[in-house]
């Protein structure tokens, strides 16, 4: 029997322990059973129980206190995730053997270690020759994502991790519950955008030409190759959570001798699955 892991990923501050949090207890009432792994090792405080805290086997303040290694914060985390995956062995062991787990791994939010480390890469492999089917789950905080620069590099960060992880990706916009009822209505657009559109507002605002091929270039990029989407998740709203729960499944084929069936995402267009979720939304 296959297992299956989520990669929490994105930026510090973009809810990734929150998410945690919030999808063991959507899968709680679905009788459904999710562990969680803690692998930020500059942790302060989640609110889910773990299987696994990193801060067991190392902490970034103890290496920071090593007169002998005189790290700062960032070569600390780096330093800690460097001797995490020299000791993959401590996970196997608080992980164990069981058939069938379904495990979140929470991570840290430097994103050098999804692009030029070979950390979180060397963390897939590992997990891969135990059997588990991975997907990276990439959040980036909604609120930041509402004009258009913001979004372009949000889909730039994502893509980043998309591209050196190179494991099934679903990418969402959290903190759906904390938008003003104006800032939902404008952040529709970036849920399955028109890029060529939102490079018409950005490039308003750009003196040189250069710069303006350039964010033309991305743009294309993104459009033509349909490389990233995002999924909006509202943790006061079940039907959210459930879209983006059923989304991973799919990615990773959970429950695939259950009659498992694809997201509504690939039978119609793609637009549709977010408007009964804004027209509730809008109508408070």
């Amino acid at each position: 029997m296959p297992r299956y892991a989520q990669l929490v990923m994105g930026p510090a501050g973009s809810g990734k322990s929150t998410y945690c949090a919030t999808m063991v207890q959507h899968c709680e009432a679905l009788n459904r059973s999710v562990q969680v792994v803690n692998l930020d090792p500059a942790a302060e405080h989640f609110s889910y129980p773990v299987m696994a805290d990193i801060r067991e086997l190392i902490e970034v303040d103890d290496v920071m206190e090593d007169d002998s290694l005189r790290f700062g914060p960032n070569g600390g985390l780096v330093f800690c995730m460097e001797y995490f995956a020299s000791n993959f062995d401590w996970l196997e062991n608080c992980l164990g053997h069981v058939e069938d787990d379904y495990i979140l791994f929470d991570c840290p939010g430097q994103i050098e270690l999804y692009t030029h480390l070979p950390v979180m890469k060397q963390l897939i492999q590992q997990l891969e020759q135990w059997e588990f089917r991975v997907c990276g789950v990439f959040l980036v905080d909604s609120q930041f994502m509402v004009e258009s620069f913001k979004f372009l590099s949000g889909v730039m960060a994502a893509l980043s991790a998309m591209i050196s992880l190179e494991i099934p990706q679903v990418n969402i916009m959290t903190k759906m519950d904390l938008l003003s009822k104006n800032a939902k209505k404008e952040i529709e657009k970036f849920l399955d955008p028109d890029v060529y559109s939102l490079l018409d507002d950005s490039t308003s605002d750009l003196r040189s030409k250069k710069f303006k091929k350039l964010t033309k270039a991305i743009c294309g990029v993104i459009d033509d190759y349909s490389m990233v989407r995002f999924l909006p998740y509202d943790q006061s709203d079940e039907e959210s959570m459930n879209i983006v729960l059923q989304h991973i499944d799919f990615a990773i084929q959970y429950g695939e001798d259950l009659e498992f069936k694809e997201p509504k995402e690939h039978e119609e267009e793609s637009s549709s699955m977010f408007d009964e979720y804004f027209q509730e939304h809008q109508r408070e």
